[in-house]
């Protein structure tokens, strides 16, 4: 079985080993969504940990899906030259670097996009501040057309992957919610209905980035609320995103946010989902200890491990975890 230091291919993208340094906000790019020197420093450090793989912290495909005024955007190609500055630097590290795409929804706030939040319905968001107004079918198609721009943007940009963020209680996650979604339409009701919007982000998502490109989705499996999605519903939503051409799925969970006790709290998830996927998966959640993150790979319980908060409090965790795994 693969071990934390085995390489993979996934597509046309080959990591040298199974550890991924997964997206955590540092909220440092300009007010109009640029890579600042300082951003650029912070992922110059993350590349220099010998990860397998960096993703950038999630990234706006517009305006209206920011969620703080100091989040990287992914909306514009005036963008792009600091993002070319960032994948050469970490291409010159032999370092791998992904991009992952997002929309707040109704977690925005109206002091930073300006304007009223939309998303799903008018439900105020589990950590929101705003009262959401409801989206028309109109507007859904033109956010489904921006995810695709913001796809095709990171690959312009020299990205070798590109996220889709569907967790965490953002605007995928909250379509696909019963507990935010209350809509009426082709979007809302039945579990078909719900994750449509989540499916035609992933078909725009393939089709501007090409068949060989490595398309992740983060799902958001379990809202961890009650009357919210449940592991079974991981379990059916994971198979509809395969067939529409995701690559990996990254599972975590918690709609209104979630920080649970001790390592790799969503492996349960994990448990549920990789028997019936025939796709790799990634599991992060409170992983420091690399025995415990080999141990999920050798067991097949999955075949990347995020390490988030371990890496950003030693950046010498993986040197380490060589010398732990060769006793």
């Amino acid at each position: 079985m693969a071990g934390l230091f085995s390489p993979i291919s996934i597509k046309n993208m080959k990591l040298k080993n199974r550890i991924v340094f997964p997206p955590i906000a540092a909220y440092k790019a300009s007010i109009s969504g640029a890579l600042t020197d300082e951003l650029m420093k912070e992922y110059g450090n993350r590349a220099k940990t010998s990860v397998g793989l960096v993703i950038l912290e999630h990234a706006f495909v517009n305006m209206q899906g920011r969620v703080n005024i100091r989040q990287a955007g992914m909306h514009s190609g005036d963008l792009l030259d600091g993002y070319k500055r960032l994948t050469s630097m970490v291409h010159s590290f032999q370092g791998v670097i992904g991009a992952q795409i997002n929309h707040g929804g109704t977690a925005c706030r109206r002091e930073v996009i300006g304007t009223q939040p939309a998303g799903p319905s008018c439900i105020k968001h589990p950590r929101g501040t705003d009262l959401p107004r409801e989206m028309g079918e109109a507007e859904i198609h033109r956010t489904v057309v921006d995810f695709g721009r913001a796809a095709g943007l990171a690959k312009e940009a020299g990205f070798d992957m590109v996220e889709i963020h569907g967790a965490h209680g953002y605007l995928l996650n909250q379509f696909l919610s019963p507990l935010t979604n209350r809509r009426h339409d082709k979007y809302g009701g039945s579990r078909e209905n719900r994750i449509r919007f989540s499916l035609e982000v992933v078909e725009e998502v393939r089709k501007v980035v090409g068949k060989d490109y490595p398309v992740f989705f983060r799902l958001g499996g379990d809202d961890r609320m009650y009357g919210g999605l449940t592991v079974e519903d991981a379990h059916w939503v994971a198979l509809r995103l395969v067939r529409a051409g995701v690559d990996v799925l990254d599972l975590s969970g918690g709609l209104g946010g979630y920080d649970g006790q001790g390592q790799g709290y969503f492996v349960y998830l994990a448990e549920a989902i990789k028997p019936v996927v025939d796709i790799p998966i990634m599991i992060t959640g409170g992983i420091k200890d690399p025995a415990f993150a080999n141990h999920l790979l050798e067991s097949g319980k999955a075949d990347l491990v995020g390490i988030g908060r371990a890496l950003l409090q030693d950046c010498r965790w993986v040197e380490k975890a060589v010398e732990v795994m060769q006793g």
